[in-house]
């Protein structure tokens, strides 16, 4: 059941009505409760102190200064709704703990039908292949629910987890480039997924991903007119429980 908090914030705030379910895995918001427990698990640890897979440098720092970083990206987040310029940046639940973030983002998107994704799992959830799951249910929300025309991801060099998550799912390497990061420079990977391709997609990255939502979402991004929204969207048949983090 969805809680009544969150039914009266999504009533203002569509955003929060939004959720990508498959098996074990929920897409959602979080709300200031959920977010503490996403603040928590990332000053437990993002990624190797020895590694810097960001372009900034967020993980660094005191634990209560690795939370606030965490709290200030995803209220700023929260308020990035308006047609040229939103973010969904979405905590990711497994059987209701929540283990990372996977946000989709996007500017002018009513005319270049273009976004941008990005991600990270707290580090005890490494290596379980979540990484590879949470990107396809935000090209499935993309693409399916959102109706985007291409998507693409980018990571650096030297994060060969992203990179193969990237190349696994079928993009085409889109260039690259020598920027800076930490004082450093370093060579950034882009890669495209197109429409074509994620319709042409092997039957082995085909799943049964649930979206509910969607239409209120896409009447805020403002890629459909009110008028046109006159009934249920086909999308929001299936309901996602709203569940506090283990």
């Amino acid at each position: 059941m969805t809680s009544p908090t969150r039914s009266a914030l999504s009533a203002v705030l569509p955003t929060f009505g939004l959720c990508v379910r498959w098996d074990d895995l929920e897409l959602r918001q979080p709300d200031d409760v959920e977010l503490l427990a996403l603040a928590g698990l990332a000053a437990d640890g993002v990624h190797n102190p020895e590694v810097a897979p960001f372009s900034w440098p967020w993980t660094r720092g005191t634990d209560e200064e690795v939370k606030r970083n965490v709290l200030a990206h995803q209220w700023k987040n929260r308020g990035r709704t308006a047609a040229d310029d939103w973010a969904l940046s979405l905590a990711v639940f497994r059987h209701g703990e929540i283990v990372g973030v996977q946000q989709v983002s996007a500017k002018n998107f009513q005319v270049t039908r273009s976004g941008l994704t990005g991600s990270w799992l707290g580090l005890r959830h490494h290596g379980q292949g979540i990484g590879t799951r949470m990107r396809l249910m935000a090209l499935h929300l993309a693409f399916e629910g959102l109706d985007a025309a291409e998507m693409v991801s980018e990571a650096y060099d030297d994060n060969p987890a992203s990179n193969a998550v990237s190349r696994r799912l079928g993009y085409t390497a889109n260039g690259l480039r020598i920027t800076a990061r930490e004082g450093h420079s370093v060579v950034e990977n882009s890669y495209r997924m197109t429409r074509e391709q994620w319709d042409a997609r092997p039957d082995d990255l085909r799943s049964e991903i649930a979206l509910e939502g969607v239409s209120s979402v896409r009447q805020l991004f403002g890629i459909d007119q009110p008028k046109q929204l006159t009934h249920r969207g086909k999308h929001d048949a299936d309901r996602c429980e709203d569940r506090q983090s283990g």
